[in-house]
């Protein structure tokens, strides 16, 4: 089993930073890449960000104000989110391609989503 735990979510005001994190556990040979997605009510859920390796990409949306990083040594990945906006309103949830033996393949595993309100 792999089991993906986000924290970090809650309620802030306009133009405040929240972090999120996300940890990995469980039977896990190997992380690929890590990402970050948002699905706010009545749409559907959208890539916010991803990391492979190095490498990182991010929605439109967020460039500039979020960023994505990565603990490989924890399995964990982060969401540094400011200047937040109303519109950043949404569940969060993490994603991560893992495989878990020698041979096998990769494959996508979420987490169970975390509430971030931005209100004032």
């Amino acid at each position: 089993q792999v089991q993906l735990v986000e924290s970090g979510g809650g309620l802030v005001q306009p133009g405040g930073s929240l972090r999120l994190s996300c940890a990995v556990s469980g039977s896990i040979l190997s992380i690929n890449a890590m990402g970050w997605y948002r699905q706010a009510p009545g749409k559907e859920r959208e890539l916010v960000g991803i990391i492979r390796g190095l490498i990182t990409n991010y929605a439109d949306s967020v460039k500039g104000r979020f960023t994505i990083s990565r603990d490989n040594a924890k399995n964990t990945v982060y969401l540094q989110m400011n200047s937040l906006k109303p519109e950043d309103t949404a569940v969060y949830y993490c994603n991560a391609n893992v495989r878990r033996t020698y041979g096998s393949q990769y494959y996508n595993y979420w987490g169970q989503g975390t509430q971030v309100t931005v209100s004032s």
